[in-house]
């Protein structure tokens, strides 16, 4: 009797995953940069503290802003030339800008010139990069989903959460590595741009392993390619009897490939739509981007802020990260999602709280009791880290890969993604304005950004249990009838 090809179909998951590197990647390389963006381009323009500091925020996040266009192009991209050439546009646009952010005088001045004429053009490419990891953080699990079969696919969308981790702490060491032993003003001449051109390595790797892998095979029905694939159901599956059920099932669904979004009803994209948002509501990258700022205000040396996030939020995550992928075949997506959100909402009031009552000072605590409460703050953000982890970090990606039907799953997660990267632009934007604001610390002590995410949290739970459906063991093409009697 043939045997599904579990080698080769998590080889083509690990390829497509480093699209998720990618995502990692980006999201934690611009925080060894930020001091030297704004010393490099945004100090010699002499402006007001105002438009400064409004204008270094911009220059550190607009690749949000490129990652909500990259999200809303890799649908039509997926539909027209597939998802394995969208994957490999994102590795070359990743590339060119990784490259273009280390050197952006490239053209207007001479190595080294930096300055407000060269800020256009790092804003240029930062958004070049923003759209390279918005079409691979839709295209990446579409692919690992379209190639798995039904038993372990949930497992295999878990690795790109797992990549994502694995960009982030990889960032952490490179950083640590370029910064180590050298003094402030070579970070702010060369060392940020080691650390940004660094991020064209893996964006190579994405391009060659793209250059190798095959494209899906419900992209290949869509596109009338039915022998290649057969032929490569057959491969993955390991007998035609197999490849012919699959494929008659693919085809099934794709009979009318262009039906309007709105097909299976409303409900399905706001659930989707909801999803992205939760994800980024609870306040994650408020945790990874700031996560250094936060150890010091619980009493933390600089030095010893940069260590503990590393080793708290980066070890928790890779760890916990692990635990989704072994259960989530067994537990389901929905009680992972449920109790993922309720332990964020206690971790983040608790933390709230904390500062509310100044057990943790914005300033230091000193004091065995202080000191206690510190240790507290940090197991309070540990908990936090945990709980996303193993919920909300992996299995949003799993089930955006999953409820949508073939016939609209490009329309529908390109919007969904979308509305992933607006949150998380609102999010990183937010937290700086509510952790600093004077009328807000007066009345609560940094303790109020933290309380909005476990409100959240809470809401996400809710969510969770009243709208989501559990795509555990469904056929991605059980998914549609699923939403059809949804609608009915």
């Amino acid at each position: 009797m043939a045997k599904t090809n579990y080698a080769l179909i998590t080889g083509l998951t690990v390829a497509a995953t480093l699209g998720g590197l990618l995502f990692g990647y980006d999201t934690a390389v611009i925080s060894g940069a930020t001091d030297a963006i704004k010393v490099n381009f945004v100090d010699p323009r002499h402006l007001d503290e105002g438009t400064a500091n409004f204008l270094h925020g911009f220059a550190v996040s607009c690749a949000l802003l490129g990652c909500v266009l990259g999200a809303l192009a890799a649908g039509p991209i997926s539909t027209r030339i597939g998802r394995k050439w969208g994957l490999l546009i994102a590795g070359v646009l990743f590339f060119l800008s990784s490259v273009g952010a280390g050197y952006p005088e490239f053209i207007w001045s001479a190595f080294g010139a930096v300055g407000e004429k060269a800020l256009p053009a790092f804003i240029f490419y930062r958004v070049m990069g923003g759209v390279a990891i918005g079409m691979a953080s839709m295209l990446a699990p579409m692919y690992i989903s379209e190639m798995a079969p039904t038993n372990i696919r949930g497992m295999l969308l878990t690795f790109e959460q797992i990549a994502i981790v694995v960009g982030i702490n990889l960032v952490y060491f490179v950083n640590f590595f370029i910064q180590s032993g050298r003094s402030h003003d070579f970070l702010m001449r060369e060392g940020w741009r080691f650390m940004l051109a660094s991020a064209a390595i893996p964006a190579t790797l994405l391009i060659v392993f793209m250059c190798l892998v095959p494209e899906t095979p419900r992209f290949l029905v869509l596109k009338d390619r039915h022998d290649e694939a057969k032929a490569l159901l057959k491969r993955l599956f390991g007998s035609a009897e197999e490849a012919e059920k699959t494929h008659a099932e693919i085809k099934a669904t794709l009979v009318e490939h262009t039906r309007p979004l709105f097909s299976y009803g409303v409900l399905i994209l706001v659930v989707g739509i909801l999803l992205s948002v939760f994800q980024q509501a609870v306040g994650i990258n408020a945790v990874l981007y700031f996560a250094p700022h936060m150890f010091e205000n619980m009493g933390s040396t600089p030095n010893e802020a940069y260590l503990q996030s590393a080793w708290f939020v980066g070890v928790s995550m890779t760890l916990f990260t692990l635990v989704a992928t072994f259960t989530v075949e067994k537990f389901g997506r929905k009680p992972l999602l449920f109790w993922g959100a309720v332990v964020m909402a206690v971790a983040m009031v608790t933390l709230g709280f904390l500062f509310h009552l100044h057990l943790v000072s914005a300033t230091g605590a000193s004091g065995a009791a202080a000191g206690g409460s510190s240790v507290l703050a940090i197991a309070a953000v540990v908990l936090y880290i945990v709980g996303f982890s193993f919920s909300w970090g992996p299995i949003v990606w799993v089930l955006l890969a999953e409820i949508f039907p073939n016939s609209i799953k490009g329309q529908a997660m390109s919007i969904a993604v979308a509305a992933q990267w607006i949150a998380n632009f609102i999010v990183s934007q937010t937290f700086p304005m509510m952790d600093g604001s004077t009328v807000l610390n007066q009345n609560f002590n940094h303790g109020f950004a933290y309380w909005i995410y476990g409100v959240a949290s809470a809401l996400a739970a809710w969510f969770v249990l009243r709208y989501v459906p559990e795509t555990k063991g469904r056929s991605l093409e059980e998914m549609e009838q699923v939403w059809h009697r949804k609608k009915a």
